[in-house]
């Protein structure tokens, strides 16, 4: 790929997982700004047994930034800064410390992934695995309106 066109390219990459991610969207909240407010205690309610909560989804979505970024890179497996993979089984008390530690998780895994995405600019790919981005990317998204659900039911559930 020419420079120019590969610039253009990464640029448009990068615009997308940050919309996804953290930047002003057209379709309403991002992955971030679901969070937005979002308590230690919001965090860990569950809407029904079995069903994931927003933590869990948190993790879930700083995990597979994180798989993402070791592919671009060529990284091997195992370095992720919590233990195990995909869906995280977490325990049902959260304190307000340890939720921020758990969003800025997630922050590092997106300030590494764009890293990864201009490294490629860098390393003068001849092919880039758009999917791959552009899927979590819209993981980012699918995420954003699952929380958005859940905090609308844990709304509805502190109302009795």
């Amino acid at each position: 790929m020419k420079n120019d066109a590969l610039h253009s390219a990464i640029t448009l990459l990068l615009q997308i997982i940050d919309e996804a991610y953290d930047r002003r969207t057209w379709h309403g909240p991002n992955l971030k700004g679901s969070l937005r407010g979002v308590t230690a205690k919001d965090a860990v309610w569950r809407p029904a047994p079995g069903r994931h909560n927003i933590r869990e989804v948190v993790l879930h979505a700083a995990y597979w930034k994180y798989v993402v970024r070791r592919k671009l890179r060529g990284e091997a497996r195992g370095s992720f800064a919590i233990r195990g993979s995909n869906w995280f089984g977490c325990p049902e008390s959260l304190t307000e410390e340890e939720w921020r530690h758990e969003r800025a998780l997630l922050n590092e895994e997106h300030r590494r992934l764009r890293e990864a995405v201009v490294g490629l600019l860098h390393a003068r790919a001849r092919k880039i695995p758009t999917s791959m981005i552009f899927g979590v990317a819209f993981h980012d998204v699918y995420h954003a309106g699952q929380i958005r659900l859940l905090r609308r039911l844990r709304a509805k559930a502190k109302r009795g």
